[in-house]
């Protein structure tokens, strides 16, 4: 079946875009292996070694699993990678089973286990929470992983009001996209490179959840964890935008912070 002709605005966002027959670009993209999983948490968070050594940690969304094995090998306690992506498991566990750990150092799980309540001392949450399909749930259970005083470490981004907040940019270059086309244009126009049927911004592969820095915010206020330390990256470097209510939400690329469970 021949796809439907392109309206006036998908022509035009279609222009803006890269040749269907060409590669996916770059922009926003980071690929995550042995020798960089760790870049991004060092980074963001000041001392995260520190944190990390000999404790134990949840690897809250561990993907591949090359996050947890770098802090199980970099001196972390124990590490418990979680994920729901069977896929992912799959991957991590081969990952695990080709480096030699002791017993017990590494694990990898669907969820986390009664038994494993308030079980770590840290648990790490990196670039999920813009696609958490119920986020305050994730909270809850990263609160109730981590003893009393344990630390929770989140950094995710860009929220969705950033320019490439709607992470089309494997696409299209133009900034701030899914505020100047209409929802039905952009997944029009996304169907050219994805196969996957998706017409909303939360049925995309890996879902988008529309998170904004207020609405994180929110929600972190609401789940009982305490704030002990926040860092908002914005466009170009210029992090005082995110002290300006009219600009934040527009500006802000990268969102970390570190929560303490007071219980």
């Amino acid at each position: 079946m021949e796809p439907a002709p392109l309206r006036l605005a998908e022509r035009l966002l279609a222009l803006l875009s890269r040749p269907t027959n060409g590669t996916d670009l770059s922009g926003g993209v980071e690929e995550w292996n042995e020798a960089n999983a760790l870049d991004l948490l060092r980074r963001e968070f000041p001392g995260f070694d520190a944190m990390i050594g000999g404790k134990g940690v949840l690897d809250f969304g561990c993907g591949n699993g090359s996050q947890a094995l770098a802090m199980a090998q970099g001196g972390a306690g124990y590490v418990l990678g979680v994920d729901t992506n069977e896929r992912c498991l799959r991957t991590a566990r081969d990952l695990a089973a080709r480096h030699s750990l002791p017993t017990g150092r590494l694990g990898f799980a669907h969820s986390i286990g009664p038994d494993m309540l308030g079980g770590f001392d840290v648990a790490i949450s990196q670039n999920s929470f813009e696609h958490l399909a119920d986020p305050a749930s994730a909270l809850r259970q990263l609160r109730h992983a981590v003893r009393p005083r344990g630390l929770v470490l989140i950094t995710f981004g860009p929220p969705w009001l950033a320019p490439y907040g709607s992470h089309m940019y494997f696409f299209t270059n133009v900034p701030w996209v899914h505020l100047l086309f209409s929802e039905r244009t952009v997944m029009r126009v996304r169907s050219r490179f994805r196969s996957d049927g998706a017409q909303r911004y939360e049925e995309v592969e890996g879902g988008l959840n529309r998170m904004t820095v207020g609405r994180f915010e929110r929600l972190v206020r609401a789940s009982g964890l305490q704030p002990k330390w926040k860092r908002y990256r914005c466009i170009r470097g210029l992090d005082a935008l995110a002290n300006i209510p009219a600009a934040r939400e527009l500006c802000i690329n990268v969102v970390s912070c570190v929560l303490s469970n007071p219980s």
